[in-house]
């Protein structure tokens, strides 16, 4: 059984069940530790964004405590990878995760080490991580930073450079590949010249990785900020044409140039990705899509045109998300955003029903947004989308959705016999309730008793 904790850790414990934030938790781990007789540090992203100047998300603690050391101290912690030695320790909705200084063993399948060695220096566990900007230690005691890796100079000169042989490192986890491109677009950084040329050497490898670990770096690189920077370096690195070579597909393909004076289709969205702020995931996905019909289906006719690249799109789309494993309802949402990103056009010449039907659609907005960014990336034409918020400030919630005047119910209690026209005729009765043709249930069932006579 291990000794008992001095009383200056048992008094420190004691008061780690209270709610905290993630950082003030952390320090208090920290502080524990220490007081345990080990060493301890943030290590990590929150020690990057702290320098930065950027709010940290998550805190991380490396420390010279061994595993069963860390469970004695936090027993209710979750093993995480405890074989790893890593915990998660949780105080309410905080949540710090507290690792054993280490070595990794070899790599062999492109994700984890055949094994690790605990270590007691903690200029060891530095030079295992991914980038030297990841691998700086914090002494939140006293502000000091520990840098074995050169990852100061490389934060205050804004380079992402990957630790030793970038070659190594991408070999040891593939997923390193997407993670350098997703810090140096949130963080607007430059990737070093070497770690992109390793990174271009090692690009097939991306597909040794799972499609769930693929989707998210692609989800955050296309949410967290810097979206348009990001596809660019999955251009320039050759990972755009592993992981989306639908999207690689639009580059060079030409555009109208009096619909589209900014260039052809990836330019197009390049642009659009850069207008987004804080973006839903399907939106985003919606914004990157939108226009993925558009290669397969570009002809010259007299002038460029993109025959059914709507209806191409959707079906792309679909394959796409699917390989990703986007979950259902975000890859609903984007399919539907590219079905309809087109149909702004005829909003002013919709009937009365089609369009309060289109207003209404689930997370309509999104819808706007797409539009509104589609025609800022193009021609500048925003009438059609001044037409709907006209439309929308019109007209209220329950003229777009009204209670239905007839239903089934209604349909069979008249006598008729349940069938495929049923559907048809309750859309013609709503249609004619949208466009107030009719507002009662009795004027609805004349229009019934009409359509079905003009059937016999």
């Amino acid at each position: 059984m291990p000794p008992p904790y001095p009383p200056a850790a048992a008094a420190i414990r004691s008061r780690y069940d209270k709610s905290v934030t993630a950082e003030a938790f952390a320090h208090r781990i920290v502080a524990l530790l220490r007081a345990a007789g080990h060493e301890a540090y943030f290590v990590g992203g929150c020690v990057r964004d702290l320098l930065l100047g950027r709010a940290a998300k998550d805190f991380d603690v490396a420390t010279s405590a061994r595993p069963e050391q860390l469970l004695q101290l936090f027993p209710s912690a979750d093993r995480v990878g405890a074989h790893f030695g890593v915990v998660l320790v949780h105080d309410g909705d905080a949540h710090v995760e507290v690792a054993t200084f280490r070595s990794d063993l070899e790599y062999a399948d492109g994700r984890h080490p055949a094994g690790v060695r605990f270590e007691s220096d903690p200029r060891r566990d530095a030079l295992r991580r991914d980038f030297t900007i990841n691998a700086l230690f914090l002494d939140p005691a006293t502000g000091e930073v520990k840098d074995w890796v050169g990852g100061r100079a490389d934060l205050e000169a804004g380079i992402i450079r990957a630790i030793g042989d970038p070659v190594q490192r991408f070999r040891e986890d593939h997923l390193r590949l997407l993670r350098a491109v997703r810090f140096a677009a949130r963080l607007a950084f430059r990737i070093e010249p070497v770690t992109m040329a390793a990174m271009r050497n090692e690009a097939r490898s991306i597909a040794g990785v799972s499609a769930e670990r693929v989707r998210d770096e692609i989800a955050r690189i296309l949410t967290e900020g810097g979206a348009r920077r990001g596809f660019e370096l999955l251009h320039e690195s050759g990972l755009l044409q592993e992981v989306l070579p639908e999207v690689e597909a639009m580059k060079g393909v030409a555009q109208p140039p009096e619909y589209h004076p900014e260039g052809d289709v990836w330019i197009h969205t390049l642009l659009m990705l850069e207008k987004l702020r804080e973006p839903s995931l399907a939106l985003a996905l919606g914004v990157l899509l939108h226009d993925v019909g558009k290669p397969p289906t570009f002809r010259v006719a007299g002038r460029i045109r993109f025959d059914g690249h709507v209806e191409k799109g959707v079906e792309l789309a679909q394959r796409i998300l699917a390989r990703l494993r986007v979950p259902h309802a975000v890859a609903g949402q984007a399919v539907a955003l590219v079905a309809n990103h087109m149909k702004f056009m005829d909003v002013a010449r919709m009937r009365e029903s089609t369009l309060k039907r289109f207003l209404r659609q689930p997370e309509f907005e999104e819808h706007m947004e797409l539009h509104r960014v589609d025609c800022l990336s193009s021609h500048g034409d925003l009438r059609s989308y001044e037409f709907v918020r006209a439309k929308q400030r019109e007209l209220p919630p329950e003229a777009l959705k009204p209670e239905p005047l007839v239903t089934g119910r209604d349909l069979i209690a008249a006598g008729y016999r349940p069938g495929p026209a049923f559907g048809e005729l309750l859309r013609e009765v709503e249609d004619a309730q949208l466009e107030g043709r009719v507002a009662t249930r009795e004027q609805g069932m004349q229009l019934v008793r009409e359509k079905m006579a003009a059937l016999l």
